[in-house]
């Protein structure tokens, strides 16, 4: 057997115990890695692999949060259904700026602008719409079930996340494999090219950002049970989409681990040296230390963290 699907055994064998030995406080910060891994691999399906820079993917993890919240607050569907449904409506509103962004041929600053655009508009509709809470957010009611995603400690949330990670590695590691993810990765690599050589390219364009903010708009579900309350200006803000980029552009953009490998270093970087410098009273500072981190990976390691993790890893994982 290859080694590198026994080393990937015996990690998640290792993760799936963890929480046995891990502090409430520790267990957060597994859940949160988790959950960037996921949101970063979900923005990697379209900007990874088309080429296509999205600046706007808060839009569907917000879609998704108020969707599920709202069916089960107004309707008392559960949130594994409301789910769903949200995938489903992210998925039309990002076949609809698709559609214009595609058909008209934007690509660069032009697309970026277009999707802030369209996640500052969401934003600014849900603000003034009172049964999704307007300005003030929603707080959603504690009632621990299974049906309504709500959990008692954070050990369920800690399996859940992690199941949303494998998830997305492995739809990813299928599309990295199928006829649609060579020509995604074609389009990337020289979209004109693509088109001369009878690739449908805005077939595939379209199908790329469809199954992307289908993915995103799960983990906002998962989110809003998580956190209890949705603000716009948190769940559609421009720094969650920043948080949202930086996983796979640090850990490798384009690359099946690479949200995973930024997602596990800047994740719990962010969150110790949060709480270490508030406690000495230079709030902020943190920010400041993962910035600079940011960009000396970017600067030195372009192509991400994970390139050179496999160069690391290659003599040991190779075939006997």
């Amino acid at each position: 057997m290859n080694r590198t699907y026994i080393l990937l055994g015996l990690i998640l064998a290792v993760l799936l115990v963890l929480p046995l030995m891990l502090s409430k406080y520790m267990l957060g910060i597994f859940i949160m890695m988790y959950y960037y891994a996921y949101l970063g691999q979900s923005w990697n399906v379209l900007t990874g692999y088309t080429g296509h820079i999205s600046l706007g993917h808060a839009l569907y993890v917000g879609i998704g949060a108020y969707t599920s919240v709202f069916l089960a607050q107004r309707y008392g569907l559960s949130p594994w259904i409301g789910m769903f449904a949200g995938g489903v409506l992210a998925s039309l509103i990002g076949l609809f700026l698709g559609f214009l962004g595609f058909r008209f041929g934007l690509r660069g600053v032009y697309f970026v602008i277009l999707t802030i655009a369209f996640a500052e508009i969401t934003r600014l509709i849900v603000s003034h719409i009172d049964a999704l809470g307007s300005f003030t957010g929603i707080f959603l009611d504690f009632n621990p079930s299974f049906k309504n995603f709500q959990f008692k400690g954070n050990i369920p949330y800690y399996y859940i996340s992690l199941g949303f990670m494998v998830m997305s590695l492995i739809v990813v590691r299928i599309l990295e494999t199928s006829k649609a993810g060579r020509f995604m990765v074609a389009i990337r690599e020289d979209e004109e090219a693509a088109k001369a050589l009878g690739v449908n390219t805005f077939k595939y364009n379209m199908f790329a950002i469809a199954v992307s903010a289908f993915m995103t708009s799960l983990g906002g579900c998962f989110y809003a049970n998580y956190i209890f309350y949705l603000h716009p200006n948190t769940m559609f803000g421009m720094s969650l989409n920043i948080e949202l980029i930086l996983r796979p552009i640090v850990g490798g953009l384009g690359t099946l681990f690479g949200p995973v490998v930024g997602s596990f270093i800047l994740t719990p970087l962010s969150e110790v040296s949060r709480a270490y410098f508030a406690k000495g009273g230079m709030e902020g500072l943190h920010l400041v230390i993962y910035g600079i981190i940011t960009i000396l990976v970017v600067l030195f390691m372009p192509k991400g963290i994970i390139v050179y993790l496999k160069k690391w890893l290659k003599p040991i994982l190779s075939k006997e």
